[in-house]
């Protein structure tokens, strides 16, 4: 697909003299911007060095990493993904909420084999899973720091209770123990966390289908299950945290799936809007809108079929042909992956996370790639509601941008947008093809930017490069813009052993590597977001 500067700044509300458009602009609504006043040179294609580089004029440091102390018997957990800022009253503090999606035990506990892990080993790895709540502080200087005593801190794991938010119980019960495979998430109008249930068939595997019992192995077979036989159907849900109360929740109507991400939207009637993707090729991409506002317990799951533009209600009274497959809305809701095929959703190209243009409302979603389709760089697709309306069932969609040699970035990932409206992009390269032919052009997984302004306007400029296996995930701003709160996971993963690792950061020497949350500064991103202009 050719790629253009001045279409991709139109497809992100911006004309071409810089100005903003639309009722969604964030912090810099309408202000004009001077397009040649800034710019800054990008990191050189290939770069795979076993460190965080930036470009010049950003800095980063370790702000937490697996295992810190975060309160008497807390620990944070490992392979940190999605970051949520809750800021306070004060505006030098807040709360951070951290993803933990999945174990390594090498790093754990050092047992690989499944089957030889002691139920003790098992627990180490729940514990290290599910989320972290830490509160931070900025000094006076601006640097950001946990604080380790803190009695906001808690930690959420696999081996918490959950309550099931459902109208029927789910597989006999309305409790689920713990939470696991976090992946992105969202935060809603009232400030609560969203954290996603991705792949949740690696801890206790996953029905062959909604009416056949038999239990097929996830791909990783964690050997959880040989001391803790749990329905798969406890899982693969969007949980609800409320970081002030340490409560969480499951929230069923949203739909049993591989959830990368929730992003939430206010609708003009109060109600909230939750775009989702189901991260895995030939899944789906889905909305749902609440039933009243301030509560996403009850509501109506749609599903995407881009080749008509409309959104399909997952509702058993609604379609024949879900009335007859299943017997409630509880099990259409648990199988809504068979469901939305079975209506005519779409299948996409692992559609992971989802991000709202605070330019135009536009409804972006990173599509990461699909290599049995020979589709290896990903893209980036865009909704356009009918009329701007997150309500309306109908909608307008096109493949924007590819990944790939042209772009420079492949395996689009997590999205984020700073309080300017530059549009940050993560990419997922998997650690088996990393620096391998087709994508030996992008080295490490990295960090882009496409800026809204300067000479480097609509085009995506690799910003940062991560260490040796790594990838970026969580990009979260401080509501200043001054700070870019960001995960760097499983650093190392490629490692057979503990004297053969794959890398050694963030310690360098001999270390083994541990997967951190970096805070990154400097005046290239003070100037992206609009602090000094």
């Amino acid at each position: 697909m050719h790629y253009s500067r001045r279409d991709f700044l139109s497809f992100l509300g911006i004309s071409s003299t810089g100005v903003l458009l639309g009722s969604y602009a964030m912090g810099c609504r309408n202000r004009p911007l001077n397009m040649s006043e800034f710019n800054f040179k990008g990191l050189p294609q290939g770069l795979s060095l076993d460190k965080v580089t930036l470009v010049d004029g950003l800095n980063s440091n370790v702000i937490l990493r697996y295992g810190d102390a975060i309160g008497p018997n807390k620990a944070f957990g490992f392979n940190n993904d999605y970051i949520a800022f809750l800021p306070a009253q004060d505006p030098k503090q807040g709360l951070l909420w951290v993803n933990h999606e999945y174990t390594n035990p090498l790093f754990i506990h050092g047992v690989i084999d499944p089957q030889a892990k002691t139920q003790a080993q098992v627990e180490q790895e729940m514990k290290a899973l599910g989320g972290s709540i830490v509160h931070i502080s900025q000094d006076p200087k601006g640097h950001w720091s946990i604080d380790a005593a803190h009695p906001d801190n808690h930690r959420i794991t696999g081996l918490t209770q959950i309550p099931l938010v459902s109208p029927a119980p789910i597989e006999g019960s309305h409790t689920a123990m713990g939470t696991f495979a976090n992946c992105a998430g969202g935060v809603t109008p009232w400030g609560t966390v969203l954290t996603c249930e991705e792949n949740y068939q690696d801890y206790y595997g996953e029905r062959i289908a909604f009416d056949k019992r038999e239990i097929k192995k996830g791909s990783y077979n964690t050997g959880w299950d040989r001391f803790y036989q749990n329905p798969p159907e406890h899982y693969g849900w969007v949980v609800e945290v409320d970081a002030e109360q340490k409560s969480a929740k499951k929230l069923t109507a949203l739909g049993r799936f591989s959830h990368e991400g929730a992003t939430c939207v206010q609708a003009k009637d109060g109600r909230t809007v939750v775009y989702m993707g189901d991260d895995k090729a030939d899944e789906c991409i889905y909305k749902f809108i609440s039933k009243r506002a301030g509560s996403l317990e009850e509501g109506v799951l749609y599903v995407a079929d881009t080749s008509k533009g409309s959104w399909v209600e997952l509702d058993r009274e609604a379609h024949p042909v879900l009335k007859e497959a299943f017997q409630n809305q509880t099990q259409l809701l648990t199988w809504a992956r068979q469901a939305a095929k079975l209506v005519g959703g779409t299948p996409q190209h692992r559609p992971e996370d989802i991000e709202i243009n605070p330019n135009n409302g536009d409804v972006l979603v990173a599509l990461t790639n699909h290599k049995s389709k020979e589709d290896f760089f990903g893209s980036i697709l865009k909704i356009k509601e009918h009329n701007g309306d997150h309500l309306s069932l109908s909608f307008a969609s096109e493949t924007f941008i590819t990944g790939g040699p042209e772009t420079g970035f492949a395996a689009p990932d997590n999205l984020t947008f700073d309080p300017r409206g530059n549009l940050w992009i993560t990419t997922d390269i998997s650690g088996s093809s990393v620096n391998k032919t087709p994508y030996s052009f992008h080295g490490n997984n990295g960090l882009f930017v496409v800026p809204v302004k300067g000479s480097n306007a609509g085009k995506a400029v690799q910003v940062a490069s991560a260490p040796h296996d790594a990838e970026f995930t969580g990009p979260c701003f401080s509501p200043d813009g001054k700070t870019l709160f960001l995960s760097v996971q499983h650093p190392g993963e490629g490692s057979k052993s503990l004297s053969a690792l794959t890398s050694n950061w963030p310690d360098g020497g001999d270390a083994s590597p541990a997967p951190s949350i970096i805070a990154i500064t400097g005046p290239v991103l003070e100037e992206l977001s609009g602090v000094k202009v």
